[in-house]
């Protein structure tokens, strides 16, 4: 049973990890000029700052499913991220999901489950 939990906390971190990706994305649609600009731009945006903090409770919720389970499960179901990416991209930033990338996503889906399934 705790498995489960792991898996379940192990996709909210890869969840919150994504959304943090689209925080930095949305902001960082700019056009940086120099890694001064660029420094500047990440300490004043709330945006970037948020992302960062969601990075931060992901990387702890990451740590907490490791302490629970296999390396071996948890970095696999972690990998939820490239799924979440592809359908935010699209919702939020207007990205095109092609049939491949469709075809991709399946792909990645059936070997999270496949790992997850595999735990004994």
């Amino acid at each position: 049973m705790i498995i489960y939990l792991v898996i379940f906390i192990t996709l909210i971190a890869a969840l919150i990890a994504s959304a943090s990706q689209l925080l930095f994305k949305k902001r960082l649609n700019i056009r940086v000029h120099g890694m001064m600009h660029l420094i500047r731009t990440v300490l004043n945006d709330r945006r970037i700052l948020a992302g960062l903090a969601g990075y931060g409770i992901s990387f702890i919720i990451y740590i907490y499913a490791l302490s629970k389970a296999p390396l071996s499960v948890v970095y696999p179901v972690f990998a939820s991220s490239f799924i979440f990416i592809a359908i935010l991209s699209y919702k939020f930033l207007n990205e095109r999901i092609s049939p491949a990338r469709v075809v991709g996503i399946l792909i990645i889906f059936i070997g999270i489950v496949a790992i997850a399934l595999s735990y004994h």
